[in-house]
């Protein structure tokens, strides 16, 4: 009789994030528990080879925890976009997470998501980096497009980090968009492809009113200080590319080590096909 497998929970928000981290899980030789969270996680997780799959609401909190341990769960990962702007749903929140919300002297994500980790730790589930089974694809320190950044991109590069970093000490968001110096749009509960949009947007009325500033942006995405690995983990993929090129931006600044590369060398293949400079900077 064979050795039952090590199981691992996997608590799946919206986008690709959660079928990297249970392919990777997999490959390892872990059986993976996945608690698909209804209003985010793609509904073809379904069939995606996970051990077992238990859909939950947001508010749930408290069934969390007992599929977990019915399943024998001990450590989980949680991947995936929650978008923010839930917290505040008509979502209606279990006795539990209840509870914890009125224990919240803020509503941002650093808050909510290391108060649920601490009631999954006093219940034996350690939630563990997000990025643990995907290192490969974390991005690498410097330039990662055949196209180096201009001067011009450069100079807003350094404005958007010193702009971003000051944001990221509040929650308030993690992506700043800069054009000629200027900041033009930063990031809230919408997330980062819709603040490219609307910096896009923004950037052709002004055009229209035969502005000054270039029509060109730069995007600047970081990771928070002290950034918790556990969870909102910064992260681009290739939609992220197409939308900066619809919108008129020209180059992407990350954090080397604390941003993932949803589609690996794709993305940089992609911003290469749309001569969309990409630079990783080292974390100070």
């Amino acid at each position: 009789m064979s050795a039952a497998r090590e199981r691992i929970g996997l608590i799946a928000g919206n986008g690709r994030f959660p079928f990297l981290v249970l392919d990777a899980a997999r490959a390892q030789g872990l059986d993976v528990v996945v608690a698909a969270i209804k209003e985010e996680a793609f509904p073809d997780i379904e069939s995606h080879g996970a051990a077992s799959i238990h859909w939950l609401s947001l508010g749930e909190l408290s069934k969390l925890i007992e599929t977990f341990k019915r399943e024998g769960v001990h450590r989980a990962i949680m991947a995936g976009q929650v978008k923010h702007k839930q917290i505040f749903s008509s979502i209606r929140p279990d006795w539990r997470l209840a509870k914890l919300l009125l224990s919240l002297s803020t509503r941002n994500t650093d808050a909510l998501l290391g108060a649920i980790s601490k009631v999954l730790a006093d219940e034996g589930i350690l939630l563990e980096n997000s990025t643990a089974f995907l290192e490969p694809l974390l991005a690498k320190s410097g330039t990662l497009t055949k196209r180096l950044p201009t001067e011009q991109e450069k100079a807003n590069i350094q404005y958007g980090r010193l702009v971003a970093h000051n944001l990221a000490k509040y929650d308030i968001g993690q992506t700043v968009i800069v054009a000629e110096v200027a900041c033009v749009a930063v990031e809230a509960m919408e997330g980062t492809d819709a603040t490219i949009e609307r910096a896009g947007k923004i950037m052709a009325s002004l055009q229209q009113d035969a502005s000054t500033l270039s029509r060109d942006l730069t995007v600047v995405k970081i990771a928070k200080p002290n950034q918790d690995m556990r969870f909102d983990v910064p992260v681009v993929g290739i939609k992220t590319i197409e939308v900066m090129h619809k919108a008129g931006a020209t180059c992407l600044a990350l954090d080397a080590g604390k941003c993932l590369l949803l589609d690996g060398e794709a993305v940089v293949s992609a911003a290469d096909g749309f001569d969309i400079a990409v630079v990783a900077d080292p974390v100070e």
